[in-house]
């Protein structure tokens, strides 16, 4: 019986030293070892072993209950570390949402959630217990609608937006931190400062200053209607944002990139959006290539 019960001792640990070395000559001994050291921390449903046990070795005959025993102990082990194996994958894997360089994505949350992603963009989140776990962490910029529910939150690099059943636009890049509450209130979290946002507020954050707080009157992002806003944005980050929306790059020639911008870019005419960057700083920008621009001074 001792024998009949190895695989079941040596996952409970309980095999004598000697046993052990001899269980490990086992062919499948390294199959076994991988699954139960990743399946370890592993949580599963309740599993009644010996009275499901019981029940099939009444149904059969004596002289088979040494073998059934046998093989009902390897598969119901099999079967634990199987089911720990989903269960713990499924708490353990991340869902990945992205936005490739001059593309949006749209996708809903386990919640039914809406989530928009601007060019560039990623999400990561769990759906495994989502409900007593909304959170997920964003790089780049997002528009929430967040459906009725618990607290929602949306981490960054540079700071943290908690809410609760609402609309904000979330964006991330390059040390500036804006939020934008459309509907309802947000919370954020910029370093060790806390601020409430109600409908129609936005706030900035760069270098660990605030620079804009102010009312809008917008009712969602401009960039989900093919434009771009920039309020008192660093010119380098206005052409950043260029560069993502039409995939295409710059060459700077002596200019000044730390100039600011407030104003709109459109998102689906190239054209329209390299006349408004130039006439706003007597800029010359010349087509280098397919996707490449060369912007000078034009003197």
């Amino acid at each position: 019986m001792e024998e009949d019960y190895k695989l079941a001792k040596w996952l409970n640990n309980e095999l004598s030293e000697d046993e052990l070395v001899e269980f490990k000559k086992d062919s499948d001994y390294e199959l076994l070892h991988k699954i139960k050291e990743n399946s370890a921390f592993l949580s599963t449903p309740s599993f009644d072993e010996n009275r499901i046990l019981q029940n099939v070795l009444k149904s059969k005959k004596d002289s088979k209950v040494i073998s059934l025993q046998n093989w009902f102990v390897r598969i119901a082990a099999i079967f634990v570390i199987g089911l720990g194996l989903y269960f713990g994958t499924q708490t353990i894997l991340t869902t990945t949402q992205s936005a490739e360089i001059g593309n949006k994505a749209n996708f809903l949350l386990p919640d039914n959630s809406e989530v928009a992603l601007n060019s560039d963009s990623e999400i990561e989140f769990k759906k495994w217990n989502w409900e007593n776990n909304r959170t997920l962490d964003l790089k780049g910029e997002a528009y929430f609608k967040v459906a009725k529910g618990k607290t929602f939150e949306v981490n960054t690099s540079l700071g943290k937006v908690t809410v609760l059943g609402t609309q904000f636009n979330v964006k991330a890049r390059n040390n500036r931190f804006d939020v934008t509450c459309f509907e309802g209130k947000v919370k954020v979290k910029y370093k060790s400062q806390e601020i409430i946002l109600t409908k129609g507020e936005l706030i900035s954050f760069e270098n660990n200053q605030k620079i804009v707080a102010k009312n809008i009157l917008d009712i969602q992002p401009s960039w989900i209607n093919k434009e771009v806003s920039f309020e008192k944005e660093n010119l380098v980050n206005v052409l950043l944002e260029i560069e993502r929306q039409y995939n295409i790059t710059f060459n700077y020639k002596n200019i000044e990139t730390n100039q600011l911008f407030t104003g709109k870019i459109p998102t689906d005419n190239i054209d329209v959006a390299l006349q408004i960057i130039s006439a706003s700083y007597h800029f010359e920008i010349q087509k280098d290539s397919t996707k490449s621009y060369i912007i000078s001074t034009n003197k």
